[in-house]
């Protein structure tokens, strides 16, 4: 059986350089939405997902690799389902609803306090628009109600603001063993 921290680990050295619309690699952005939670003081869960929040984006690229089919290609579209999934199988649900809940977040947010709108970074508005928009009142209604909702909105703060091109952080191995702790037994 494959180590799941080694699976990660390849994951980021085969697809981390990509971008996906921001400024900075996918990698960059993993890693400062990770040390974010790790400053804050999230738990080893929360800071697992503030890291894998997009791994979707990577199992998205490793499929369309994989497959002569064009189409599959456009699976990052639901990256953060995907890399839930993903997940899953390897972590526990205290890391895997942020990550599948973290898009849903975005659209709650931005139905909360439309001020938010305006912080988000061009490429995370036009991604809105395909996401579904703002929710709607009774969408952010069931969504509060979802045992996950306040970890879904701190990542959704990470998120947005891990971003940073001048921004330096500590590299994936740091994280081995906050991977490890929380690892599906």
């Amino acid at each position: 059986m494959t180590d799941p921290v080694d699976e990660i680990a390849d994951l980021f050295r085969r697809f981390g350089g990509d971008g996906y619309g921001e400024c900075l690699s996918l990698e960059r952005h993993m890693l400062q939405t990770a040390a974010m939670a790790r400053s804050a003081g999230a738990t080893d869960s929360l800071v697992a997902a503030a890291l894998l929040h997009d791994i979707g984006y990577f199992v998205a690229a490793e499929e369309a690799a994989r497959s002569p089919d064009p189409a599959v290609a456009d699976l990052g579209a639901g990256h953060e389902a995907l890399g839930a999934i993903w997940l899953s199988g390897r972590f526990p649900e205290a890391v895997t609803a942020p990550v599948a809940l973290h898009v849903e977040a975005k659209r709650y947010l931005c139905c909360a306090d439309p001020a938010y709108h305006d912080v988000l970074s061009e490429a995370s508005r036009m991604s809105l628009a395909r996401q579904g928009g703002p929710m709607t009142t009774a969408e952010a209604a069931a969504f509060r109600a979802h045992p996950a909702f306040e970890a879904a909105l701190l990542l959704r703060q990470w998120d947005d603001s891990g971003k940073d091109l001048h921004t330096t952080t500590p590299g994936l191995k740091s994280y081995d063993g906050v991977l490890r702790s929380v690892l599906r037994r």
